[in-house]
């Protein structure tokens, strides 16, 4: 039987570490939206569903779906909450190789 591939992608997101390395790429793009599709994907990937992580999160499940929509524009405080209840933490990094323009 073949697989669905969005079944084999969620599988996938809900690894803590594939998580991890998938939502670093989307906050080194640095693109508001990039990084809130990020979110949403690993947020639709949860086994528990969106209405489970928004427990986990302490979250509203109506705010999880407001934060995690196209318009959505999550507080510092609530996108912190979302990234423990993914299992995951921020890491703050230097940019070690930055150049300056002339």
């Amino acid at each position: 039987m073949a697989r669905n591939v969005r079944t084999t992608h969620n599988e996938q997101l809900r690894d803590p570490d594939i998580a991890a390395e998938y939502l670093n790429e989307a906050l080194r793009d640095g693109d508001a939206a990039v990084i809130l599709m990020a979110l949403r994907n690993l947020a639709e990937a949860q086994e528990d569903g969106i209405s489970g992580l928004a427990k986990r999160s302490s979250l509203g499940r109506e705010s999880m779906y407001k934060m995690l929509s196209a318009n959505g524009n999550p507080k510092l405080s609530s996108f912190t909450q979302l990234i423990h209840g993914l299992g995951l933490r921020l890491k703050v990094e230097s940019i070690s190789d930055q150049r300056t323009v002339s």
